[in-house]
């Protein structure tokens, strides 16, 4: 088991990987206060006897699986049940699932009595390698994704790599499109990536769960509230999650076209040197192949385009602000006019 520190000025959370990280610490963290359970309905199907376990006579919020169910109307259930609970300010809430009961179970925590303690336990290997460390926390409101929420720090992330046993093939590569992101910020993933051809391999996925995730604790160590390089977090996610909510993609596939449309920009703008470039979108290309499945229509993509409008790196003015790679272990920002966007990410689509 790895134990490693992030350390903000909000928070002082440990992260524990390994297959003991939950046999260690989760019985400590459970004595001494009052808990509640957030998780979903697929979470709460695969693992009965690790909730009979651990969760016995705690209260048990089971919400229904998808990302359509991160908003608001959730995140009042939720908070009503952990009223009728009887949960006290120093209550603590365990979040038992992927990115969706990681978001808004942290959101929830944020605002129950202005704050209870959180421990977040991530089920899946995109919850694993980032969305569960780094304390943010949001719904979905008005098919824009995460537009509403806060930075609150769990208290300890729990992450037990067993879980992915049980993940279908898409959760597999869902979470791989965030692990090339950290391959477009981290020379050892991305050297670690080239060289791999099988990406789903579970051994080689389970060694870079641990690089990801001290990486981007490094990262949000500097830059707790996203006001400088803890953008580079969002390298392919402008234009991923505009696809993400227009073709009803996974977040993590959308970001692996997002993440190969803004490096086509970025080398035709002169931003991104081409030779890494085109290497970052071979790791692509193999990523997108893992599952057999359609290309999206991206005829259309003028349209899909209008949603990245709503991103929360845009500065206005028309403009529109992508983190892009620009060589190995470089990033740097790229601002488009919207007309000039648009236009750019038609002449990507050509080249997929």
């Amino acid at each position: 088991m790895q134990e490693i520190i992030l350390q903000t000025p909000t928070m002082t959370g440990k992260i524990y990987v390994g297959e003991d990280a939950i046999k260690n610490r989760l019985p400590a963290l459970l004595q001494g206060q009052k808990n509640f359970v957030l998780t979903d309905t697929n979470v709460y199907a695969l693992y009965p006897d690790f909730f009979k376990e651990y969760f016995d006579g705690t209260e048990i919020f089971v919400l229904a699986a998808g990302e359509e169910n991160k908003n608001f109307q959730s995140l009042q259930s939720i908070l009503e049940s952990m009223s009728k609970a009887g949960l006290l300010r120093t209550s603590r809430l365990f979040a038992v699932g992927g990115g969706v009961i990681g978001d808004i179970g942290g959101l929830a925590a944020a605002l129950y009595m202005r704050g209870i303690s959180c421990v977040q336990i991530p089920t899946t290997l995109l919850a694993q390698v980032d969305s569960s460390v780094g304390g943010k926390t949001a719904v979905d409101l008005g098919g824009v994704k995460n537009i509403v929420g806060a930075f609150y720090q769990p208290c300890e992330v729990l992450v037990n790599p067993a879980f992915l046993q049980t993940l279908p093939q898409r959760e597999i590569k869902c979470g791989i499109g965030e692990i090339v992101k950290y391959a477009a910020l981290n020379g050892e993933i991305f050297d670690a990536l080239c060289k791999q051809d099988t990406l789903d391999e579970p051994q080689f996925l389970t060694s870079l769960i641990e690089k990801c995730i001290r990486h981007k604790a490094q990262v949000v160590q500097a830059d707790e509230k996203e006001s400088g390089e803890r953008r580079s977090l969002n390298v392919g996610h402008t234009t991923g999650h505009a696809i993400e909510l227009s073709t009803g993609l996974s977040h993590g596939e959308g970001v692996l076209y997002g993440m190969f449309m803004e490096t086509q920009t970025a080398m035709e703008k002169g931003v991104c040197e081409k030779e890494y470039g085109e290497k970052l979108q071979q790791i692509v290309r193999k990523a997108l192949a893992l599952t057999p499945m359609s290309a999206p229509d991206f005829s259309g993509i003028a349209k899909d385009a209008e949603k990245a409008k709503s991103d929360k790196k845009n500065t206005g003015n028309n403009q529109i602000t992508m983190s892009v790679a620009k060589a190995k272990g470089v990033w740097t920002t790229l601002s488009l006019p919207f007309e000039k966007y648009v236009q750019a990410l038609e002449n990507a689509v050509n080249s997929l």
